[in-house]
């Protein structure tokens, strides 16, 4: 209970370790304290109110989140399918081409995620998403037009480009959801990057069995323009169902519920005003150790995932299946990926230590990419890539949520949560470089491992940082700094309030 000393003019806070809603300290200035509940008041919390909206909002916005991710996966994953549909022969790619096409549509990504995340509630989410899904699945459709390497890279770079513009979904969801509902939801949003993967496969199976030489067309042609279709049809569901704020709810919600929604956002600390991007935020969090630390995880991350996502067609193929074979194997692959994605969350959100199951979850990493370097059994071999999909796939979800949950405020939560994607997105291109080296792609697994020893590392440091943070805090909580700093408010001060506490 926060209470007003009149003769010192300080604010005392009693100090409470940041867990969940409904407990969190809130943000008291002098011209507030009227706000605050008095002693022996508490607000009631309606569960069955609570419950009924949370159902509500999965069924809203979910479903649409989920469909947005996959169709941008599969604008992403599309390329490795097309390479062995016969992509390579007639456009006269060898190698380097086609791990230049994959570097290309990160480049773009790395330029345009920074503001396509800021952005996202001045644009509005609904016209945003919609936006990027019709240009992207424009640009998917006239790749097969493509006559070179040189028409290829650019088209790539567009569909980053436009792509990027939905990057910031797992923001978007922190305006809904509380931090112990959150990996879960980021989870079922995310793991459409695995089922989006392993449809394309089951895609490009079928096409190459039943289209492929139909209208004069290689299979890889048919598979472009498909994929590049379906989003441009799904691109306008979004764009007239997906609610853009809690405050700009319309329909679907009684009053009761839309006041309640607000206050959930609140708790996850999202300011009820129209939010303003405050340049000088974008570049402070880049002075905070825990950033660095998010980095090295999240770019650990990306560069497995992508490397995997991009290259996992050519590396079964590799392991002496067939073509075909190869892209109806990858669907399994993935399979795993979404198992690992829904289960690790799942515990994360369960017990909230968010530091040790991120940890765990590299362990088969680790041990899968150990045995792709040094065992060349063909069954043994695939079984260590499904052990690497079910440890790598779920990092970026848990890394992302927990990121969320460490930073606050719009601009400080939402740059972080763009440079989750900017930086990574540069060990994402040395990942695209590093394999090489087909079959056994020795070079580019020996890299991978490396990175995912450091993804443990950091996990363990990172945990060990925001313990030793709070325990400051704690120290420090009736000092007269700390009482200056309660003047100013979550939105200012973010993280580095002297009331809130990071989620270990």
């Amino acid at each position: 209970m926060a209470a007003n000393n009149s003769s010192t003019d300080k604010i005392l806070v009693d100090t409470t370790e940041y867990r969940d809603p409904p407990v969190l300290l809130q943000t008291v200035t002098p011209d507030s304290l009227g706000d605050v509940p008095k002693e022996g008041e508490e607000e009631e919390f309606d569960h069955k109110l609570d419950r009924r909206v949370k159902w509500k909002l999965d069924l809203f916005i979910l479903p649409l989140m989920a469909s947005v991710y996959f169709f941008a996966t599969m604008g992403k994953s599309d390329l490795g399918n097309a390479k062995i549909a016969g992509l390579n022969e007639d456009l006269g790619l060898d190698a380097s081409d086609y791990s230049n096409a994959a570097t290309m549509f990160l480049v773009a990504t790395i330029i345009f995620q920074l503001p396509g995340t800021l952005l996202i509630k001045k644009i509005h989410p609904n016209r945003q998403f919609s936006g990027a899904m019709i240009t992207w699945g424009f640009l998917t459709a006239m790749t097969v037009l493509a006559t070179n390497s040189g028409a290829l890279l650019a088209l790539r770079f567009l569909i980053g480009a436009a792509e990027s513009f939905v990057q910031g979904g797992i923001f978007y969801l922190s305006f809904w959801y509380q931090y112990s509902e959150y990996a879960t939801r980021g989870a079922i949003v995310s793991s459409m990057s695995t089922i989006a993967g392993a449809f394309n496969g089951l895609i490009a199976y079928a096409i190459v069995m039943n289209l492929d030489g139909a209208n004069g067309w290689r299979a890889w042609r048919w598979i472009f323009l498909i994929e590049g279709i379906v989003p441009i049809a799904f691109a306008f569901i979004v764009l007239f169902f997906l609610p853009s704020s809690p405050q700009g709810l319309t329909w679907g919600f009684t009053e009761e519920e839309k006041r309640h929604i607000v206050k959930r956002s609140e708790r996850a600390h999202n300011t009820t005003e129209e939010p303003k991007i405050q340049f000088k935020q974008i570049w402070a969090v880049m002075l905070d150790i825990h950033f660095w630390l998010f980095m090295l995880v999240s770019c650990g991350a990306s560069f497995c995932q992508s490397s995997l996502s991009n290259f996992l067609p050519d590396i079964i193929a590799g392991f002496g299946y067939s073509d075909v074979n190869a892209q109806l194997f990858t669907t399994i692959v993935y399979a795993c990926g979404c198992a690992g994605i829904l289960l690790f969350s799942r515990i994360a959100d369960k017990t909230n230590a968010r530091g040790i199951v991120l940890a765990v979850s590299t362990v088969g990493a680790v041990i899968g990419y150990a045995i792709l370097i040094w065992v060349t059994n063909r069954d043994v071999r695939f079984a260590a890539t499904c052990l690497v999909a079910f440890s790598i796939f779920p990092n970026t979800v848990l890394q992302l949520s927990w990121s969320a949950m460490s930073f606050v405020g719009y601009t400080r939560r939402g740059s972080v949560l763009a440079f989750c994607n900017i930086f990574p997105h540069l060990f994402a291109i040395s990942g695209n470089q590093a394999y090489q080296d087909p079959p056994y792609y020795a070079v580019g697994n020996s890299a991978a491992l490396g990175m995912s020893i450091m993804m443990f590392v950091a996990s363990i440091a990172l945990r060990w940082y925001l313990g030793f943070v709070n325990s400051k805090k704690r120290r420090e909580q009736f000092s007269e700094r700390a009482a200056e700093l309660r003047l100013k408010t979550i939105e200012e001060l973010g993280d580095h309030h002297p009331d809130f506490f990071y989620t270990l």
